[in-house]
């Protein structure tokens, strides 16, 4: 819950017009450089350079750029997306109208999550917790999630030798009044990607599993295996 505060915060300060946490007024969509502590804003993009060690980074409205080889404790912003660069490092990330990026080889301690943004992890990122979205489609190319994957309504894409311990979850959306399309979100397990743990579906999603991949116990779906790179489905 002590995580949230910041940004909780900081979106009071928004409707409030307050400044930001560096002594400034946020003007919309500028961009300022993280301080070395920690560097908290309301209408501000944030940008970490290469190389530069730094605190927690929030922001409302704006987007947060963690350049190669930084590092961050928690990155944190409501409405903007939120890049991390190759070899850089965070203790978590999470958004809520964003997209999460995670580049070659960056790491994340904890949990990075999205409501309505994709998230995509490039070659050798690593997330040591849960990562997870609601309505964004998730997509690693040879990378690793130690805590598993969940979602509600995106699509899962595990491409290359992409690693999941945890097993993937997809909830069933709690707003059970409202149409959901029949078909569900998509779920491709490429070829030599390994999800170690179970799959548990609570809603109808359509499961792709490669012949060249492998899985755990899968409840609530029926894969349908497929040879080559990609499903005909």
């Amino acid at each position: 819950m002590s995580r949230c505060l910041p940004i909780l915060l900081l979106a009071l300060l928004a409707v409030a017009g307050c400044v930001n946490a560096t002594g400034e007024s946020g003007a919309a969509n500028a961009n300022i450089a993280a301080s070395d502590g920690d560097t908290h804003s309301v209408n501000a993009s944030i940008q970490v350079p290469p190389g530069a060690k730094r605190g927690e980074v929030t922001t409302v409205n704006g987007s947060i750029r963690v350049g190669d080889d930084a590092a961050v404790s928690d990155a944190h912003t409501v409405n903007g997306d939120i890049q991390v660069g190759a070899h850089a490092t965070a203790d978590s990330l999470h958004t809520v109208n964003g997209a999460i990026t995670l580049g070659a080889g960056a790491r994340v301690q904890a949990t990075v999550s999205t409501v309505n943004g994709a998230l995509a992890l490039h070659d050798d990122a690593e997330v040591a917790g849960a990562v997870k979205s609601v309505n964004g489609s998730i997509a690693l190319t040879a990378a690793h999630v130690a805590g598993g994957l969940e979602t509600v309504n995106g699509d899962i894409s595990l491409r290359g030798n992409s690693r999941i311990e945890g097993g993937i979850r997809v909830r069933k959306p709690e707003n059970t009044s409202f149409h959901w399309e029949s078909t569900g979100p998509r779920i491709v397990i490429g070829p030599g990607a390994t999800v170690a743990g179970s799959l548990r579906f609570d809603r109808e999603v359509r499961l792709y599993v490669s012949d060249r991949a492998t899985i755990g116990p899968v409840t609530g779906a029926t894969p349908i295996r497929f040879s080559g790179e990609n499903p005909s489905g």
